[in-house]
């Protein structure tokens, strides 16, 4: 069974913008504020960091929505509810 697109969206939306605003809590601790006037070095850091971070957070989203199709996949293996090649349905 496939998880819900929105319920997939929703949680790489969470993953994308948590990862971005950690990225940008650590380019603000380093002094790199991604919000100055024209595009220096500390801006162009910050702006690299904020992506980075993003695109990090999606991962482990990724990641984690994995984890969890194959968990459910497992316990509907261990509770007798697979019904796939070779398997009759009760």
């Amino acid at each position: 069974m496939s998880r819900s697109p929105l319920l997939e969206g929703v949680s790489d939306a969470i993953g994308f913008v948590g990862g971005a605003l950690i990225g940008f809590w650590v380019g603000q601790l380093l002094g790199w504020n991604i919000f100055a006037a024209g595009y220096g070095t500390d801006s162009i850091g910050g702006i690299l960091l904020v992506g980075l971070g993003g695109g990090l957070g999606l991962q482990l989203s990724r990641r984690w929505q994995a984890r969890q199709a194959q968990n459910a996949e497992e316990s509907d293996v261990s509770n007798g509810k697979d019904s796939g090649p070779g398997k009759k349905d009760r």
